[in-house]
């Protein structure tokens, strides 16, 4: 059973490195550091934001409206942070 709790943390790490790398890139694309006219950097924005606009879509459907702010990915990744959280905090259960 600790090899599940592993498997589960490693998900939950690749699903915060897969967030954090968005969010730095949409900085990076706002700020006009990057630019979508590349190929790759245009085909890495397309696979991000097809693999976290289902989760972020589902999170943007409960906020208010923010003027202009996307909390979404902050509140998904603290989501991600609560669930490693509670799995460390119940590690006794996997052994």
């Amino acid at each position: 059973m600790t090899s599940l709790l592993q498997i589960l943390l490693l998900i939950l790490d690749i699903v915060q490195f897969i967030i954090i790398a968005h969010i730095i890139m949409s900085w990076l694309i706002n700020f006009q550091v990057l630019n979508l006219r590349q190929p790759l950097v245009a085909q890495i924005w397309d696979g991000l934001n097809r693999v976290l606009d289902p989760i972020y879509s589902r999170v943007r459907a409960l906020l208010p409206a923010m003027g202009g702010i996307d909390f979404a990915p902050l509140l998904v990744l603290l989501g991600v942070y609560a669930a490693r959280i509670i799995l460390i905090n119940n590690a006794a259960a996997f052994y």
